[in-house]
């Protein structure tokens, strides 16, 4: 439980996002949200879960997995995630909002991108994904 809270601030500010929007988005207060991640309270896994789906993401509950801090996200990164174009790729691939960030970031790490390859990379996972073969 101590690492909620720098877990669930550092998800948070690598959406780019403010408490007061995912508080909104997640119907929970914003005192509750701010003291979740100031290492207070005693969330319950539903919270949790509107939190995740507020956040673009899912919630996993792991033993024993060492703590991970999400690194943050390029500008054009976030910029596109919020994007109504982004949910209907991820629609159409059927896929986690949060997996296709990740593996978007995972191609930032190795090459510079902008949004305009962000986009093109987007564009190359969903025509993969319906077209497998």
């Amino acid at each position: 439980m101590d690492s909620l809270g720098p877990a669930l601030r550092a998800l948070r500010q690598a959406s780019g996002r403010t408490v007061a929007s995912v508080a909104a988005d997640a119907g929970l207060s914003v005192p509750y949200i701010a003291n979740l991640e100031n290492g207070r309270g005693n969330p319950t896994t539903g919270a949790l879960a509107r939190l995740a789906d507020a956040l673009g993401t899912s919630l996993r509950v792991s033993f024993g997995e060492p703590d991970v801090v999400a690194p943050a996200l390029p500008a054009s990164l976030v910029r596109l995630r919020r994007t109504e174009r982004f949910r209907r790729a991820v629609a159409l691939m059927e896929a986690d909002p949060g997996e296709v960030v990740a593996a978007l970031a995972a191609v930032g790490r190795v090459v510079e991108a902008g949004e305009p390859d962000w986009w093109r990379v987007l564009d190359a996972m969903v025509l993969i994904s319906l077209s497998p073969a």
